[in-house]
């Protein structure tokens, strides 16, 4: 089933006014609403009054930065479901983790084709599909997870999984893309189970990518890891 992308809103920020044109111009011709500023303190004010789907932030602004905006944004009640992806030529890993402790979902890297980007944006707002979040079964990239039945194929071969594996790929599997970090991943799979730690999560992910590949599930130095497909 095909999505309406007009029904998407995006808040753009940057302080280049050609990087925002450039950008914009990609995400109109694939039909999304685009909104934009040029520094934190106007994004702010743009996404309380007008709630976008999501915010795409420069980390390098003068007066207030990326990382402050977004912590900001997060503090804010109304916009609490409000997706957050960095855009930045910084990528030392520093700056990721910066960015996803203040409540990123994702962080892209400068330079960027167009393709890529929109392809990006698509992965982010699809964690908005009703569809996807409520049902028992997920289908992506060629791995269906059967959660009714506790149940995962790949390209329609089972696949078998002990609970615990099953539960953190259903995680993973949930929201493509997003970063889910460690300590989440400790507290949804595990719970209160004692004697847990990241060499635990370790394990469990090098289990899963030994039995569907190691193209799905990506890991995010210092932070955690994500699906992809």
């Amino acid at each position: 089933m095909s999505t309406d992308n007009s029904l998407y809103k995006i808040l753009l920020v940057d302080d280049e006014q050609d990087i925002l044109d450039f950008l914009c111009y990609n995400l109109k011709k694939e039909g999304y609403q685009v909104l934009t500023a040029l520094n934190g303190k106007d994004a702010i004010a743009l996404a309380k009054k007008e709630i976008p789907h999501l915010i795409v932030l420069d980390v390098m602004m003068p007066e207030m930065d990326g990382i402050e905006t977004c912590r900001e944004i997060r503090e804010i009640k109304s916009l609490k479901e409000v997706m957050v992806a960095f855009l930045s030529a910084r990528n030392e890993d520093y700056s990721q983790i910066a960015g996803f402790e203040v409540g990123a979902d994702d962080y892209i890297n400068k330079p960027i084709k167009p393709r890529v980007f929109v392809s990006r944006i698509k992965a982010l707002l699809r964690r908005y599909a009703p569809e996807q979040q409520q049902t028992l079964q997920i289908d992506l990239g060629g791995i269906r997870i059967d959660k009714e039945k506790h149940m995962v194929y790949k390209l329609d071969q089972e696949v078998v999984l002990p609970k615990k594996e099953f539960k953190l790929l259903s995680l993973l599997a949930s929201k493509p893309g997003k970063v889910f970090t460690r300590e989440f991943i400790l507290e949804q799979v595990w719970g209160d189970e004692v004697v847990v730690g990241d060499r635990t999560i370790d394990v469990h992910i090098r289990k899963l990518r030994e039995k569907l590949g190691d193209d799905f599930i990506k890991t995010i130095k210092g932070i955690g890891y994500k699906f992809e497909f």
